[in-house]
């Protein structure tokens, strides 16, 4: 119980710690120090009013723009799939007066970026994944439709034999047969004897049929299984019976 915990503690605190780093990188992965922003448009009348002594420095990471002219650094974005030497062929400027430099995305900035692509999908699984453990830890049996709710009680555990059970002699005596059934079935099986399928024990309630079930499992050696009627038609016609 103490392990479980433990994990969920720092799976908690290891999500907790990779939002913070994706928030961190939505608004600040992309600063680029307060350097002016510039339309597209305005790339190709830097290059054709430059310095003579300098050449404009057009960086592209993807549809990011870097632009230096040799007094002052902007930022822009071009449309994707477009592509900046055709804007400048187009607006007419000669290459000497440019020099482009195509970046490529670094690791971090890429793997970032499909954390943040893919974040909304896995904010939303989570939030499903959180809300049926909800649903099958409350009152709201929906989702446990059709599982076994039997109850096995551990050899670990107090054995249970008829000695236990106080009463009742003539049950205690055709039930014999059962344990010797299950104890030895190769026994009758080698005479063409069948074990039998089970025993109908009838009373009211609390004279002791359940604890008389586990007398004869611990008389035999064997795992015991409980379940009640309600839980059993629950398997089949849904969580209407144990209401």
């Amino acid at each position: 119980m103490k392990n479980n915990r433990w994990v969920k503690n720092i799976t908690v605190y290891a999500v907790i710690v990779v939002a913070a780093l994706v928030v961190f990188y939505m608004f600040f992965g992309n600063s680029n120090g307060g350097i002016k922003e510039i339309g597209i448009n305005e790339v190709p009348e830097l290059a054709r009013n430059r310095a003579k002594s300098s050449q404009v420095r057009v960086e592209v990471n993807g549809d990011n723009l870097k632009i230096t002219d040799g007094v002052q650094s902007y930022k822009s974005r071009k449309e994707s799939g477009s592509s900046i030497a055709e804007l400048m062929s187009e607006s007419g400027i000669n290459p000497s007066n440019y020099v482009v430099i195509v970046k490529g995305a670094s690791g971090l900035s890429s793997f970032f970026g499909v954390i943040v692509g893919f974040l909304p999908l896995i904010l939303f699984g989570g939030l499903l994944f959180f809300m049926m453990r909800q649903a099958q830890g409350g009152t709201n049996q929906t989702f446990s439709f059709g599982k076994s709710r039997a109850r096995m009680f551990s050899q670990n555990k107090a054995t249970v034999t008829f000695f236990d059970v106080a009463g009742v002699p003539e049950a205690k005596e055709e039930l014999e047969e059962v344990v010797e059934f299950l104890k030895y079935p190769e026994r009758f099986q080698a005479l063409g004897a069948r074990i039998p399928r089970g025993v109908l024990l009838i009373g009211p309630p609390g004279t002791g049929k359940t604890l008389l079930a586990r007398a004869v499992a611990g008389e035999a050696g064997v795992p015991f299984f409980s379940i009640s009627g309600s839980e059993f038609v629950e398997m089949f016609v849904g969580v209407g019976a144990s209401r």
